[in-house]
């Protein structure tokens, strides 16, 4: 099968316009456990504020440093199943963190996992602060 076969084949994956509003708290729930309070306060709110963008599944994996989990993992199992029914994921929720030269993922790493497992190419939307 050529790779232009397998790309008609994907699915394609459907996003909402914006992240969720249930996904901020799941932000600084995580985002409390690598910084103070406060710090992790204060990234959600920028997180709010922060322009849509759009980054390949890959990418983030990179730059995330993060192990792909898999696929029999139940949340990531959940979320496939929305991406072959043709529901929406909501996008992701970035915080560059330039002192480790890493990207954290704040809320949506199994949506991530989920889709990189389906398209490593897949473009995700995504806020990032």
């Amino acid at each position: 099968m050529s790779d232009q076969d397998q790309d008609e084949e994907q699915v394609e994956i459907k996003w909402f316009s914006v992240p969720e509003d249930h996904n901020y708290p799941a932000a600084v729930s995580y985002l409390s456990l690598l910084y103070e309070t406060q710090i992790a306060t204060d990234y959600v709110a920028r997180l709010k504020d922060a322009p849509m963008s759009e980054f390949k599944a890959k990418d983030i994996f990179r730059a995330s440093s993060l192990s792909l989990l898999g696929v029999s993992n139940v949340h990531i199992e959940k979320n496939q199943k929305k991406i072959d029914k043709g529901r929406e994921l909501s996008p992701l929720l970035l915080v560059r963190d330039v002192a480790n030269g890493k990207v954290v993922v704040a809320d949506g790493y199994h949506r991530l996992c989920a889709v990189y497992s389906h398209n490593e190419d897949a473009v995700i939307p995504c806020k990032i602060v």
